[in-house]
């Protein structure tokens, strides 16, 4: 069978697999046609500017830049979105009677089909259209368009075959829980981003950069419209080949992905030889940490910060705010070291709901609690199992906060006041799991609340945040009194009092939610292992 064939009916295949996709449901396909009519009118939005600013100074700038951004997310994509599209994985066909070669051409002839490449299309044409001046450049987006639209789809699929073993396991699904998070940190790069080219006098602050990235595939490609309209016929003909050479690469690498997969055997058939090694990890976790119960509960609570997909997720998006806020709004300017609370809050939000982290299997934990007692082992436990992270993130912010803003002098103070809204944190999680626990699903990565269960979250969760802030009020108070006062010794005293008064409301809260978690059991695992 020729290639030109075999292209053909990949095309089939994946308008076939697309119209009974659509065909599934009517909520399928609205969503398809929703999304179609968006992309469709974001594109035309962003085709109309891209006409608009032809014949400005910086159009060169803003749409190499424009390609390289998008380049990136074709890049990425399939990373965080692995299901979006069925023909991505490429071991469907490794039974196939193909040869890598062919199977190339036609995967990417297939890959053309798609709101995606739609999309990208109206961009790169706009692009194009908006550096295009005389016959010669004209000539060049005739060549420009169609290659760089065939390296954003082929780094898509290079991406995805050379990535697919772990795309297809648990942590790959552990990439596409994190994307919110991911598309979350972008829009705060983006925003700060937007905020500094105002300050530097608008879209020449682009230009440095704009240098480098047009000599980037695929924006070497859009590069050299605006060289040869600029008559530089030379550097137009190495950004084409560049590009080119680059296009060039990426299918030889696509190539060699399929031929791996076709031919070496999948790892998951080798996973018995890494179980030593497993053992060996656990066995040196479990030595760093205390003996009995409450060893074996924080080993428990960190595995599944590590493993479990939901909770993993949950942990990383703390983290990673927790940083964002106070250290962006200082590098704006306009940010405060009393920021860096922030990230204590961010991670003492991870006390609440404990047991409906532990889904259907909390029933194994219930079976192991019979008093007061081991409910307060328990609790305390997955709480120090939370301290371990925290502790040192906390310092970690609060001092980089410090450092960007130059308040040295607030660092301990600030320190100070981060545990005490930790422990508060860390009393009023504990109270909230034994009397308002709900289930998390498992079967979605964008539920985290069961149906039904929304009110007990909002109160466990927000009345639990408000219930922290007040236990705190006494350190703040102090906080103020001694600012008030003009106290020299205010940032060394506050540290050991908020650290300490934080141990101790962390304390009194486990012991005062053991009692209600020993009693309210059943309860409980009604409600975490519901949905």
């Amino acid at each position: 069978m020729s290639t030109a064939a075999l292209g053909r009916i990949f095309v089939r295949l994946k308008l076939s697999l697309l119209r009974n996709g659509l065909r599934q449901s009517s909520g399928r396909t609205a969503a398809f046609v929703t999304s179609l009519v968006l992309t469709l009118l974001l594109a035309a939005g962003q085709l109309l500017g891209l006409i608009l600013l032809r014949g400005n100074d910086h159009a060169e700038s803003v749409v190499v830049l424009l390609t390289g951004i998008l380049a990136l997310g074709w890049a990425v994509m399939p990373l965080f979105f692995p299901s979006g599209d069925e023909t991505l994985d490429p071991t469907r066909l490794v039974m196939l009677p193909l040869r890598p070669h062919p199977l190339v051409v036609a995967l990417l002839g297939a890959s053309l089909v798609g709101i995606g490449p739609l999309f990208t299309l109206c961009l790169v044409l706009g692009s194009a259209f908006a550096l295009s001046h005389g016959a010669v450049a004209l000539v060049v987006s005739v060549v420009a368009v169609p290659l760089t639209l065939l390296l954003c789809v082929a780094l898509a699929r290079a991406v995805a075959a050379g990535n697919i073993r772990l795309l297809t396991s648990r942590k790959g699904r552990d990439l596409a829980v994190l994307s919110g998070l991911v598309i979350a940190v972008g829009i705060q790069v983006v925003n700060f981003g937007a905020q500094r080219i105002g300050e530097a006098g608008g879209l020449a602050a682009l230009e440095p950069v704009a240098r480098i990235v047009q000599w980037v595939p695929p924006a070497s490609a859009i590069g050299a419209v605006g060289a040869a309209s600029e008559g530089s016929y030379g550097i137009a003909a190495a950004q084409l080949a560049l590009s080119a050479g680059a296009l060039y690469a990426l299918l030889w690498a696509w190539q060699r992905s399929l031929t791996k997969l076709m031919t070496a055997p999948d790892g998951s058939t080798l996973a018995a030889a890494s179980e030593p090694t497993r053992k060996e990890s656990a066995h040196r976790l479990h030595q760093l940490l205390p003996e009995g119960r409450t060893g074996t509960v924080m080993q428990r609570s960190l595995r599944y910060v590590w493993r479990d997909p939901k909770t993993k997720a949950a942990w990383v998006t703390a983290l990673a705010i927790g940083l964002i806020v106070p250290l962006f709004n200082a590098l704006q300017g306009t940010g405060s070291i009393y920021f860096a609370c922030f990230a204590a809050g961010m991670l003492g939000i991870q006390m609440y709901n404990q047991f409906g982290q532990d889904t259907s299997a909390f029933w194994m934990v219930a079976m192991t609690i019979s008093s007061t007692k081991d409910a307060y082992a328990e609790l305390r436990a997955r709480a120090m199992a939370l301290l371990v992270i925290t502790l040192p993130y906390t310092v970690v912010v609060t001092t980089v906060t410090a450092a960007v803003l130059g308040e040295w002098h607030a660092l301990p103070e600030v320190i100070g006041l981060s545990f005490a809204l930790l422990g508060a944190m860390l009393a009023t999680g504990a109270l909230a799991s034994a009397r308002f626990p709900y289930s998390i699903p498992q079967d979605s990565a964008y539920k985290n609340v069961a149906p039904g269960q929304g009110g007990l979250a909002w109160i466990s969760i927000f009345g639990g945040m408000i219930s922290a802030a007040l236990l705190c009020a006494p350190v703040i108070a102090l906080t103020i009194w001694l600012h008030a006062s003009g106290s020299d010794s205010a940032p060394w005293l506050l540290l050991p009092v908020g650290a300490g008064y934080g141990a101790l409301i962390a304390w009194a809260g486990v012991r005062v939610a053991a009692p209600q978690t020993a009693r309210r059991l059943p309860e409980i695992l009604a409600a975490v292992s519901k949905g």
